[in-house]
């Protein structure tokens, strides 16, 4: 498999980059990828019917300069900024296995990425709701998948050093949660891992067996998206 670690320059790129290369793989053009990158600055990212106004404090938003965008995955609205680390997994679906359905991928991929984290810490990494990680009944990582015919996009966020109060400053809280949460506010939710981002790139690196550099990116499908897309408000507000 291959991989990539390198943010594209801005959140809308980013967020198109993934589509971009689910594209890519679609049309025979990429086999497998692992890729990681890095928010510099702060923004809110809803999943792909997620409504704004719903997920997200659009005054705070506004008063702090915390724009807005929407990823083409689903699940729910997270907050990005300096601390987290995000990586995308783009796999072929297969025509049977694990990864042939929506449950199976989530399990299957979940799986990997638990057992990947846990040489890492000192306590348990569970799984819990659909796609999340945990250390006791807090959550460290989300995750999301997206489906095309032959390939599938699953992609999330690993919380690494964030500042957590930013979480409860932007985002309000989810009008759809899993029930381990027990409508806990964000500060008492969410947790950090507290390991640095080369530790863990080189451990999902390792589970994914991902050694081989992507050297060419689809650029042009990449800007077209974020002029299309992922750079409009037509699409970031579009409810």
């Amino acid at each position: 498999m291959k991989y990539l670690d390198q943010s594209q320059g801005t959140p809308a790129a980013d967020l198109a980059a993934d589509e971009a290369l689910l594209d890519l793989a679609e049309a025979g053009g990429l086999a497998g990828l692992l890729r990681f990158w890095e928010p510099v600055g702060r923004f809110v990212v809803l999943g792909y019917a997620n409504r704004a106004a719903t997920e997200a404090d659009l005054a705070a938003c506004a008063a702090d300069g915390v724009a807005i965008y929407r990823r083409c995955s689903g699940g729910g609205t997270v907050l990005q900024g300096p601390g987290c680390l995000n990586y995308t997994l783009v796999l072929p679906q297969g025509e049977s296995g694990p990864l042939h359905t929506i449950s199976g991928a989530n399990q299957f991929i979940m799986e990997r990425q638990r057992a990947a984290l846990q040489p890492l810490l000192p306590a348990p990494v569970d799984i819990a709701g659909h796609t999340d990680l945990v250390l006791g009944d807090r959550k460290f990582s989300g995750n999301a998948q997206r489906r095309k015919r032959r390939f599938l996009l699953f992609h999330g966020t690993f919380l690494l050093h964030c500042n957590l109060a930013d979480i409860a400053r932007y985002l309000r809280m989810p009008s759809q949660q899993p029930a381990y949460r027990g409508d806990r506010p964000h500060g008492d939710f969410v947790t950090n891992l507290g390991l640095s981002a080369d530790a863990v790139k080189a451990a999902l690196r390792e589970a994914w067996s991902a050694h081989e550099l992507l050297t060419e990116l689809p650029e042009a499908a990449i800007t077209d998206l974020v002029c299309e897309r992922y750079g409009t408000e037509a699409w970031n507000r579009k409810w």
